[in-house]
């Protein structure tokens, strides 16, 4: 069993690392190239000096005649035949050959060293010219992006090249300044219509407080009646307050998630509108059914009554609305469709957006927020949103959440590994499919 190191030993390592190593990238680049090549070399080296090392012994041969040997001529022994005096000759040439056979590798030893020092050298400088060729487009990117800030976050990197790492790398970059963009810009869109809905009740309250102030001649009944509208604009701004703080939490995602069935907060959310509905003249009608799922339950209670209030509230006299929650395939499903004006299927996306509204009109108590804050919270739930205006007017809104399993989503994660989920994608139709 292998003991964990001590933590100084864990520290010393940790400060030596980083004092050690080069900072720059291209000097570790570099380094990596040069020792690859002198340990390729050595290795190259070594096994060239093993091969050459190897003795095989010495020969020697001779032209057959009779007689003792002569100058002209030479015999080839055997090792039982040979006499005594070739014997001593072979051996002092077997000597030689050993003694010249050494100092052939010992010259072959030091040539080879010098030629690696000096190919080491030419491969460091020639690591040093390719890290510094595959590094450039790294330094191009960089600098780009270092340039790009909130005020010039359109321009793009639009690398050119083979579809290799680097490029992919570019693209991916280009991508997500592309959807800071959009962000960015969303943002700024959601400030200023924050800031629109904001400053015209208090315009309003100013005017009525200065005009309370300036008349010299108010009465009780008159002052009764600005503070009455002031209570209006008050009660208003406290809605909006409310809403822009819970598209904030929504967004933020879920800190809990408890067990809750969607039929339960439906029948609420319907008992709840139902008088007001009936002051409109409109008939609410209601197929609940057991749906369960996992999250937040005073979320998900919201989430059905923006869908229950912009139904009453964007309809037509005599009309109605219809509310239908139940179980299809692996989904727990809550649908919400109503008469009303008709609706342009290219502009159902984006009534989903902050602050956005077919028809504006001051001080009918709708910001905009209703369906934006339902779209955040189907997010948070991973949930799948569709939307679509029916032919005749009107609109039809279905969010579908995960059906409610045996285990928490927890559990699923814990045993499916540590990373979070991400919440599905929020998908709006703009089609014009009956409801």
């Amino acid at each position: 069993m292998r003991l964990p190191s001590p933590p100084h030993a864990a520290r010393f390592r940790a400060w030596a690392v980083t004092r050690l190593l080069p900072k720059r990238v291209r000097m570790r680049l570099t380094l990596l190239y040069g020792s690859l090549f002198v340990v390729s070399g050595a290795v190259l080296l070594t096994i060239t000096y093993l091969l050459v090392s190897r003795f095989n012994g010495v020969f020697f041969f001779s032209r057959e005649q009779s007689g003792p040997p002569t100058d002209d001529g030479a015999h080839m022994y055997t090792d039982g035949g040979a006499s005594a005096a070739l014997k001593g000759i072979a051996e002092a040439r077997r000597q030689q050959a050993m003694r010249q056979h050494e100092m052939e590798m010992n010259r072959l030893l030091i040539e080879s060293g010098v030629a690696l020092a000096i190919m080491s050298v030419i491969a460091i400088g020639l690591g040093w010219f390719v890290a510094g060729r595959v590094l450039r487009p790294l330094r191009t990117m960089t600098s780009t992006i270092q340039r790009i800030s909130a005020h010039n976050v359109h321009e793009r990197l639009a690398a050119e090249g083979p579809p290799d790492e680097l490029k992919d790398l570019a693209d991916t970059v280009d991508g997500l300044l592309g959807r800071l963009e959009g962000a960015l810009d969303s943002h700024k869109r959601f400030v200023a219509n924050a800031a629109h809905e904001l400053r015209t009740p208090l315009t309003v309250e100013h005017a009525l407080l200065e005009e309370s102030l300036i008349d010299r001649d108010a009465t009780v009944e008159s002052f009764r009646s600005n503070f009455e509208r002031l209570l209006v604009l008050s009660e208003q701004q406290a809605r909006l307050l409310e809403s822009l703080l819970t598209l904030s939490s929504s967004e933020r995602g879920l800190d809990r998630r408890e067990p809750l069935e969607l039929g339960e907060l439906a029948g609420k959310a319907v008992l709840g509108c139902r008088e007001r509905a009936e002051r409109r003249g409109l008939r609410v009608d209601s197929a609940v059914g057991a749906a369960g799922t996992w999250g937040d339950s005073a979320l998900v209670e919201r989430l059905v009554a923006n869908l229950l209030d912009n139904a009453i509230g964007y309809n037509e006299p005599d009309g109605w609305v219809k509310l239908v929650t139940r179980v299809e395939g692996e989904r727990a499903v809550v649908r919400v469709a109503n008469s009303g004006h008709r609706v342009p299927p290219d502009r159902v996306g984006r009534l989903f957006e902050p602050f956005q509204r077919l028809d504006r009109t001051a001080g009918d108590g709708h910001h905009g927020l209703g369906l934006s804050i339902v779209r955040s919270i189907a997010t948070a739930h991973g949930a799948t949103l569709n939307a679509h205006a029916r032919p005749r007017g009107g609109l039809v809104v279905e969010v579908a959440f995960p059906l409610r399993t045996a285990r928490r989503p927890q559990d699923r994660q814990q045993n499916g590994g540590q990373h979070r989920a991400q919440a599905a994608p929020v998908t709006i139709a703009g089609d014009s499919a009956s409801g």
